[in-house]
């Protein structure tokens, strides 16, 4: 396992990910890595659904993203509020995962949850032991860097992964500005 990767990082898919729909322009943050495997959540792909639509019996808007290609059935959360949600699981700092889902039920139904505080996710990202570290060492197709974000659920997904790369410097700030699609270039 290597330990320049932790829970709590983000990974910044490389620009040399372009035939990944999954993955292409991705920003993921972990919440587990360790020597059984890791798993993470993309922050920045909209699914264009809300809570609403894929559980109608709960009256709120809060939108939902594409986690990950892993069980894109389930629905998965991290928060802020670990106070109102009993069993949540301590990612870094603030930031928590998963929990008591008839506590975010009620919450939602209450409007007891403000955006800023917790998002939602079809899917996961995961990795089996040691997967990610091998697919970094043979391919370099993540950046790891540490999550300096005040409120990472609060981060505007259509520009993240851009202003990352631009963050990156050096090649990385030319890639930023390149057309999703290449062909288009």
């Amino acid at each position: 396992m290597s330990s320049s990767i932790k829970k709590g990082n983000i990974l910044i898919a490389e620009p040399t990910i372009l035939n990944d729909k999954s993955f292409n322009r991705s920003v993921i943050f972990l919440t587990e890595h360790n020597n059984e495997g890791s798993v993470g959540f993309i922050l920045n792909k909209p699914s264009g659904y809300t809570i609403d639509e894929l559980l109608p019996d709960i009256q709120c808007k809060h939108k939902v993203y594409k986690g990950g290609p892993v069980s894109i059935d389930n629905l998965y959360f991290i928060h802020r509020v670990p106070e109102l949600i009993p069993n949540s699981i301590h990612i870094k700092d603030d930031i928590f995962w998963a929990g008591d889902f008839n506590c975010v039920r009620e919450l939602l139904e209450n409007d007891g949850i403000p955006l800023d505080k917790i998002r939602f996710f079809l899917g996961y990202t995961g990795w089996s032991s040691n997967q990610l570290v091998s697919e970094m060492e043979q391919s370099n197709s993540w950046i790891v860097k540490n999550n300096d974000y005040s409120n990472i659920l609060s981060v505007a997904p259509n520009s993240f992964w851009r202003d990352e790369l631009i963050k990156s410097g050096g090649n990385y700030q030319i890639w930023a500005n390149a057309p999703e699609d290449p062909n288009m270039n």
